[in-house]
């Protein structure tokens, strides 16, 4: 079966919202997807199912990215099931709002280590595999609140902290990966919605109310508008972009 395969994508937190919409996206055949979730597995299990159905070879893999150990263990996983790995779509994270007095050490740590130590080390292991790949690709979700910082009360102290720190790493990563012919970028979504499912998020329609009124576009995003952008840099097409951090916002940023 794997001697079928293309190309192969390890795609993190793919349980829903972003990174299950980008699995859908790269999903077709002779595409292995990898599909993370640190703890949703049934919903994992569901993403990897419709991917199998556009024709992707798909296997689930769990792991919390605050562990040192399960970035290895995926990039493993990959080497295990497909031999090669040519993309890494580093999605897994969380926001955290609170603000600097009510945020405590642990609180920083849980950020730093699941978003900016996760996708460290997981660009580190997958390295070896993807300079062996005609067209290595690694992409990071960071978020607008590394660049907006007054937000009517959202602090988002810890999360901007690491998705700043991410952005750096990212461009970093670039300039150290390009003689291998590796790509490096983040893509910086705004406020998207969640999954129809479950909703917007744990924020009470007047919250979102507000967050729409600061989007020159009207509207929140969805993951598929953020999906869009990863997989154009994470496939062939996006060759010729590295060190970039792509604004999917609806110009929040502007």
């Amino acid at each position: 079966m794997s001697g079928d395969i293309q190309r192969v994508y390890l795609v993190t937190g793919a349980g829903s919202g972003i990174g299950a919409a980008v699995c859908r996206r790269l999903a077709g055949p002779g595409i292995g997807l990898l599909v993370h979730t640190g703890s949703k597995r049934d919903k994992a299990v569901t993403v990897a199912e419709e991917c199998a159905a556009k024709g992707a070879v798909c296997h689930v893999a769990l792991g919390d990215m605050s562990a040192p150990e399960t970035a290895a263990m995926l990039v493993a996983d990959c080497q295990k099931h497909f031999g090669r790995l040519d993309g890494l779509i580093a999605n897994a994270g969380f926001a955290d709002r609170r603000t600097v007095q009510e945020l405590d050490e642990d609180g920083l740590d849980r950020s730093l280590d699941v978003i900016l130590r996760g996708s460290f080390r997981l660009a580190k292991a997958a390295h070896p595999l993807l300079a062996q790949s005609t067209t290595g690709r690694i992409v990071t979700v960071s978020s607008f609140v590394a660049h907006v910082f007054r937000l009517d009360g959202d602090a988002f102290t810890a999360s901007a902290a690491a998705k700043g720190g991410l952005e750096a790493l990212t461009r970093s990563l670039a300039a150290q990966f390009a003689p291998q012919g590796i790509t490096v970028n983040a893509v910086v979504p705004g406020y998207v919605q969640k999954d129809a499912v479950s909703g917007h998020s744990s924020l009470d329609d007047s919250r979102w109310k507000q967050a729409i009124a600061r989007i020159p576009l009207g509207r929140l995003g969805r993951p598929d508008d953020v999906a869009a952008m990863i997989s154009l840099l994470a496939g062939p097409e996006g060759g010729y972009i590295t060190g970039q951090a792509i604004h999917v916002d609806g110009g929040l940023t502007l």
